[in-house]
């Protein structure tokens, strides 16, 4: 069977292309795609499909171009059997135990395997470990549509690095990895892709190795962070500032600027644990990966413990305290909390029996109720705090300034009695001082 005509179909229109789960990093490749072949876009959440026809992106990942885009948005499998090159980019979460949740990735391959066209190419970009696609997906797919890999179709992987929020590393400028089952997949695949990436592809020599090169990068980054997190802790007891000192250390022409922060979100919170998990059961145990991973997955309660240890010192009785926290996303400027460690904060702040208020117009109510329990409060029905706790450096929370900061305090406190708590070093260290409020920062 040709597959070698996949792309050049795509082009003229004789055959069309299907992505399969429109999230955050599906929806944005559908409408990008669509700008120049037939795309059929594919979700099983039919709220979310709805939304897409009707021209709302929940995501704020397109905006405006939903509305204009000529994606054919279905809940509506059977629509897949039109189309000769399947993208899927469903989410890889970890469990409670952290172990991988593959529950989406083999949901997505039985529908893909129950709707394959003969002569067709799948690609997943879902993070997983390596071997996943070839060991997991691949059995799934013949058993369902009866068709063999390699023979009736072909198989590829090429990770997304879609940054969520992220204006400036958008989709088509960041380069993308690809792989293939073999060489004329892979190159195959490297035509498609290269419609929409602007940048250009870059493509590795197996499947493997591309499942590899994503779950490896974010590692890094998670790594890298724990370090930022360890060294703001060991700051706190030195009661000096993290972000002076870091600051010191970025005029070195090697730092590598990174900073301490809530490490959540769908992949540098998740990613290493695909990639330790691989390894375990290969017979090596992470030395550093998952060091690094507890780090960060404490401090959440570590910002608690600072946030009760100040309002303690501040003449306060916690368990008596209004808390306001500000934000709930995993990042600033996007409404995504998918492992959002703001919940952490929450949590461990009601192990004091304070139950905080969260405000954040970003993040959606609904899943916010649904996902962690929360109860979000519009900012301007918030109530007088005695403690802030600003969590996420959305851009409304960055550009406040003192005197408004100060507003979301009750009127009879002194200035000293107003704790706030800034945790993504929003604000200038002087305007802080200057402000004679009690603040700690991590």
């Amino acid at each position: 069977m040709d597959f070698n005509n996949i792309y050049s179909d795509l082009i003229s229109g004789k055959e069309k292309l299907a992505i399969v789960g429109l999230g955050y990093v599906g929806m944005p490749l559908a409408v990008e795609f669509a700008k120049h072949v037939q795309v059929i876009g594919f979700d099983i959440n039919e709220k979310r499909v709805n939304e897409y026809k009707n021209g709302i992106d929940a995501t704020n990942e397109v905006g405006e171009a939903i509305k204009n885009t000529t994606v054919d948005f279905t809940a509506d499998p059977k629509k897949l059997k039109d189309a000769k090159f399947v993208i899927v980019a469903v989410p890889t979460p970890v469990k409670d135990d952290n172990s991988p949740d593959l529950g989406p990735v083999r949901g997505a391959s039985k529908t893909v395997g129950q709707n394959l066209a003969p002569g067709s190419i799948v690609v997943f970009e879902s993070t997983v470990y390596p071997g996943v696609t070839e060991d997991i997906c691949i059995p799934i797919i013949e058993k369902e549509s009866g068709l063999k890999c390699g023979v009736d179709w072909k198989i590829g992987y090429s990770p997304e690095r879609i940054n969520p929020g992220d204006r400036v590393h958008t989709l088509t400028n960041i380069r993308k990895i690809v792989s293939g089952m073999d060489d004329e997949s892979a190159a195959v695949i490297k035509k498609v892709y290269d419609i929409v990436i602007k940048v250009g592809t870059f493509p590795v020599s197996n499947i493997k190795t591309a499942e590899a090169v994503k779950v490896v990068e974010n590692s890094q980054r998670d790594i890298n962070i724990a370090f930022m997190n360890e060294i703001a802790i060991i700051c706190d007891k030195l009661k000096i500032d993290t972000d002076e000192v870091l600051a010191g250390m970025n005029t070195k022409w090697n730092a590598l600027g990174f900073r301490p922060g809530l490490v959540g979100g769908h992949c540098i919170g998740v990613d290493p644990y695909y990639l330790t998990n691989a390894a375990e059961k290969l017979g090596y145990h992470s030395q550093i990966i998952l060091n690094g991973r507890q780090v960060n997955d404490s401090m959440g309660g570590f910002v608690a413990d600072a946030a009760i240890k100040e309002m303690i010192e501040a003449g306060k009785a916690p368990k008596k305290a209004t808390v306001v926290i500000l934000g709930l996303t995993f990042k600033e400027n996007c409404p995504d909390t998918r492992n959002s460690k703001v919940v952490d904060i929450i949590n461990r702040l009601k192990e004091y029996n304070i139950d905080p208020i969260v405000t954040d117009a970003w993040a959606d109510p609904e899943v916010a109720k649904k996902e962690y329990g929360v109860d979000l409060v519009p900012f301007d029905q918030i109530p007088k705090a005695d403690c802030v706790i600003v969590a996420v450096g959305h851009n409304e929370f960055r550009s406040m300034s003192m005197m408004r900061l100060k507003a979301l305090f009750k009127d009879e406190l002194s200035d000293e009695e107003k704790v706030l708590i800034d945790v993504k070093s929003l604000y200038r260290m002087d305007e802080l001082k200057a402000s004679g409020m009690r603040f700690w920062r991590l």
